[in-house]
């Protein structure tokens, strides 16, 4: 399956318009959080997004909650927090958030690592884990080089191994990645990334 993937949108009308375009050829696209600034400009940014005509899958940033997001979302999407779907035989599973807590205040819709592992416990297989915090470790490192990521999801990964975990909220490690055993990890960044894992043999084509 072809994917289009990308996170941090952040309102920006030149990355929306090339992910459109990219969006003619694609399969599925996956959008991991923060699609507007500081809780503002939700609708503004799904207005934006609102050429892509293929599946879209999508999990809240920080910049949003996940109710936030359910409701401003065009039809054909998938809002995923602490949920699953599956979608041409590939099992996609998401958690929004930032993880663990940030100090950006009241605004920044944020969980705890006991939260996001309590969450992320509901799932228990997948081809795709799509994530807006990335894993503690991997592609997490600000420009200073601290490392911020959730130990939540690098555990998560470790016991699901899911082909990709798909990822973005440290703006500094955007096109960054690694691997975490047989798993591939991604800090998107609002440009446009291509996947195209395949689907477990003899899964079928079940959507929703």
């Amino acid at each position: 399956m072809k994917i289009l993937a990308f996170s941090d949108l952040h309102l920006s009308r030149p990355h929306a318009e090339a992910l459109v375009a990219a969006a003619q050829s694609a399969e599925l696209v996956i959008g991991a959080g923060d699609f507007c600034v500081m809780r503002d400009g939700l609708a503004r940014a799904m207005e934006m997004l609102a050429g892509i005509s293929c599946p879209v899958v999508a999990v809240p940033g920080n910049a949003e909650s996940a109710a936030e997001l359910a409701a401003a979302a065009p039809a054909g999407w998938h809002v995923l927090h602490g949920e699953g779907v599956e979608i041409g035989g590939l099992r996609l599973f998401g958690l929004g958030c930032a993880v663990p807590v940030t100090p950006f205040g009241a605004w920044s819709c944020d969980l705890t690592e006991a939260q996001a592992a309590q969450m992320l416990e509901r799932c228990r297989a997948a081809d795709v884990l799509v994530t807006h915090s990335p894993p503690r470790g991997v592609a997490d490192r600000t420009s200073q080089g601290k490392s911020v990521g959730s130990a939540a999801i690098r555990t998560a990964i470790e016991r699901l191994q899911p082909a990709l975990a798909l990822c973005g909220h440290i703006h500094d490690s955007w096109g960054d990645g690694g691997w975490i055993g047989s798993t591939q990890v991604a800090n998107l960044g609002p440009g446009v990334n291509w996947f195209d894992p395949s689907p477990p043999a003899g899964a079928g084509n079940k959507e929703g």
